[in-house]
């Protein structure tokens, strides 16, 4: 069974997600206090965090961040703010999707299905090959692993897929649109600057240098692709 954390301190919202979500055979954890939250996070193994902004002692922003830091587990942010420089942020730090109170429980259960059946192991089944091996660089699909020079490398699940992408078809160009439509699922038009954070930061984790990388290469004009040139 499936299995989330819900950080929120509002008990009526923690009643409605509990309820809706054991129909859907999902098993729920809570916390009303992000310091709380956040051990509970780094602890255990979760399938998925529902992660509230604003929470007594630690705000969501910084759980996210920290989650980041530690583990791969999916987050999805629930906020009363509807700023855009909210969403940007949230979306940034490593948040695989964000919804805004008042929300419809329709839709953030579709938002839940959509993040469980994206980091689920059949999102990349389709692919030729169960590992792609190139100089240096293992990924294991299947597993979800990449190994870079003998040494794993943990990759959030965002990072991970774009990789995976990339990878399953080097020398391929994609726009930074492209991207987003992509591995995001749905209409995050706009927010292509996310793209770029997310393709930093899985350069910072996988290229010895930032400024002449060897796997993920940017195609001045247009987006990214990876290169098509390095030998197996």
């Amino acid at each position: 069974m499936k299995k989330i954390l819900i950080i929120e301190d509002d008990p009526e919202i923690i009643k409605l997600l509990e309820i809706h979500l054991t129909d859907l055979i999902y098993s729920t954890e809570k916390a009303m206090d992000g310091e709380v939250g956040l051990e509970m996070a780094l602890k255990n193994d979760y399938d998925l965090i529902l992660l509230d902004l604003t929470l007594p002692t630690m705000d969501g922003f910084t759980i996210c961040k920290k989650i980041r830091e530690k583990k791969n587990t999916p987050v999805i942010m629930l906020t009363a703010k509807s700023e855009e420089i909210d969403r940007v942020l949230g979306l940034e730090i490593g948040a695989d999707d964000y919804i805004t109170k008042p929300f419809s429980i329709r839709e953030l259960l579709a938002r839940v299905k959509a993040v469980m059946r994206r980091t689920a192991v059949s999102k990349v089944e389709k692919q030729n090959s169960e590992t792609l091996s190139f100089e240096g660089l293992l990924i294991d699909i299947n597993k979800r692993k990449v190994i870079l020079n003998n040494q794993r490398i943990e990759l959030s699940p965002k990072e991970f897929e774009l990789l995976v992408l990339m990878a399953s078809n080097p020398g391929r160009n994609y726009s930074r649109t492209e991207l987003l439509n992509i591995i995001w699922g749905y209409n995050f038009e706009g927010y292509e600057h996310t793209v770029n954070s997310h393709i930093n930061r899985l350069r910072a984790k996988i290229e010895s240098d930032m400024a002449n990388p060897t796997y993920i290469l940017t195609s001045w004009g247009v987006g990214y692709k990876f290169n098509e040139d390095i030998g197996t």
